[in-house]
Parts: C-alpha cells; structure tokens; sequence
C-alpha cells in the first residue's frame, strides 16, 4: 500500500488528513471518536478568548459597559461550559488517551492573552498550536499594513514564549494574501492554515434582524484555496494545510497535487459522520495505488504554480478563458 505518511509542522502523521478545529473536539470522548478514525492530528476546540475573560471575572467590567445583558450571560455560561482550566484538562487526558497528534486552537482578539495562553497550551501537552486569527476590521482608518503587522506581531509574541511549531489560520481578506504568507513565514510560522471561514451572518425578514448564516462549508468552496496554495507552493518557508470545502477523498488529492501538506476536514464529519474521514484517507490511498504513487512526497506540489508548465493557468489567462471564450 502507499505510504501516507507525512511531516507536518516538525511532526510526524501516519496520513495527512487532520479533524479541523470544532466542537467535535471539544472533549476527550470527542477525541477518542475521531482518533478512532485513523485521522493524522486533531485540531481541538479553539479556546476563545471571551472563556479566558470569563474565567478570570474580567468579562463582567468589559461586558457591563460594552454588551447587552443577555450577551454577558452568554459568555458567562459559555465559560462555566468549557473554560480554560477545562481546556487545558482536555489536552493532558487526550495526550494520555490517544497516540494521535494534538493540535491546541487559540483564538483571541487582544494582544494580551496570545502568548500567555499559548504557554500554558504547551504545559498542558499539545504538541502544537494552531493560532485562529480572525480580525474584521471596521474601522476605515486602520489601513492595511496596521492589520497585516498586528498578524505577524501576534505569531511573534507567541513564539518568544513557546518552544512549539506554530501555525496560523488566517482569512483571504488581504491586499495581498501572498506577502501576509510571506511575512507570517519568515516570522516563524511552522505551517499556514488556509483559509479561516469566518462567521456569516443573514437576516431574518419576518422578524427584522441578524441571524446566523449557513455555518458549513461546500465543495464550492474547495477553489479559493486550492488557487492560494498553488500559488504559494514552493514560495514560502513553511508547510501549508487546506481547509474549506473539502468534503471527500478528491478533493484532498488535489489541494495535495497542488503543494498542501495536509488537509483540515470539519463541515463534511458534521454532514455525513465521522466515518468520511476514514473514506477520505482509504480514497487517497487507493487513488495513489492506482496512479503508482508510492508516498505522498511523490505527488505533492506536483501541480504548483512553481513546478507548472503552464503557470499562466493559475492566474490571467484562465480568467480570459472563462469569461469571455477564448479557446
């Protein structure tokens, strides 16, 4: 059979398919379900920050000035459900449950609570951290440069104090979303996540206000990242990991043939069980059989931009192609 394996962020997988960040992770028994399914790492709950301040009683001085009611007794509740002290239970029980990789998720919107936290994950037993960044930023005055040195300035901060590969999960919403990858990489990221699907929203006509969107991805989603690592591939100094839009075992193929070194899967568990995941790793297996592939080393990045001969492809040409006919 092929050989799966693979090195990401300095750690060694038995395959290259990792259960994203979700709260099918949240707890050990989660844990111990998707270990069950032969994944390459699991990537637990992100660890929010509205939790540590909840837990520490800092949330109740920010909220009463800044949140409705009903808002702070959320996050009051959402902290008591799972808070840092929990969070970092999770990680010691799981290390000793399974001998599959844990992967600690953070995600804070203040500079102050990154490292610390990030420190007290590495403690507890993870064997990386994978930092969710997510800032929407509003404000028409904080240019992009502001935004992009906050990014790079959090990834330094955290390693300063940790001694654990680091990866960042961060959005497409750049100018430039290959110089912020350039950037993150030369400032010490093991490994980009991209992309981070932020929080959607709709409105609710009848009763006139904002609801939650459509929280899972779709396979339409695949082709924003499969462009960027593509892209990427060969570029930059660290390892890539897709996430968004791949729902079964092709899908992975491809975001590998274009220079990923792993693949995050969390709206297709949710939709179809946690058994995809096993059908996505026995789906590349079988395809890297039938194609003689003997490693994933053989096939990864082999349809990168860098190692294309059409590089044309990936950017104008295919553009013209499409919308206006070309051939």
């Amino acid at each position: 059979m092929p050989d799966l394996s693979v090195t990401y962020m300095g750690l060694k997988l038995r395959n290259p398919v990792i259960a994203a960040s979700s709260s099918l992770s949240k707890s050990l028994d989660g844990v111990k379900r998707l270990a069950d399914t032969g994944v390459g790492a699991i990537v637990l709950k992100s660890m929010f920050e509205e939790q540590i301040m909840a837990e520490t009683e800092q949330v109740a001085s920010h909220a009463q000035s800044a949140w409705h009611s009903e808002a702070m007794e959320y996050v009051q509740n959402m902290g008591m459900d799972l808070g840092p002290r929990d969070y970092l239970r999770v990680i010691e029980e799981a290390k000793k449950a399974v001998d599959t990789p844990i992967i600690a998720s953070l995600n804070c919107f203040s500079t102050r609570w990154w490292a610390d936290y990030a420190k007290k994950l590495e403690v507890a037993g993870a064997d990386a951290i994978e930092l969710n960044v997510s800032f929407v930023i509003s404000d028409p005055r904080v240019g992009c440069s502001q935004v992009e040195d906050q990014y790079v300035s959090i990834l330094e901060k955290v390693n300063d104090r940790v001694e654990l590969p680091v990866a960042m999960k961060i959005g497409p919403m750049f100018s430039s979303p290959a110089n912020i990858a350039y950037r993150l990489a030369g400032s010490g990221a093991a490994a980009l996540v991209l992309f981070n699907r932020y929080y959607r929203f709709d409105i609710d006509l009848d009763k006139m206000g904002l609801v939650a969107g459509n929280p899972f991805s779709t396979p339409d989603e695949l082709h924003l990242p499969l462009r960027w690592i593509g892209l990427l591939a060969g570029r930059i100094d660290c390892d890539m990991s897709a996430t968004t839009g791949i729902h079964d075992w092709p899908d992975a193929v491809k975001m590998i043939l274009v220079g990923a070194t792993t693949v995050q899967v969390c709206s297709a568990l949710y939709r179809e069980g946690l058994g995809r995941a096993t059908q996505i790793i026995d789906g590349i297996s079988n395809w890297m059989k039938e194609k003689n592939y003997p490693s994933l080393e053989d096939l990864c990045g082999k349809l990168s931009q860098l190692r294309s001969a059409d590089p044309d492809r990936f950017e104008r040409l295919q553009y013209i192609k499409t919308f206006v006919g070309i051939e």
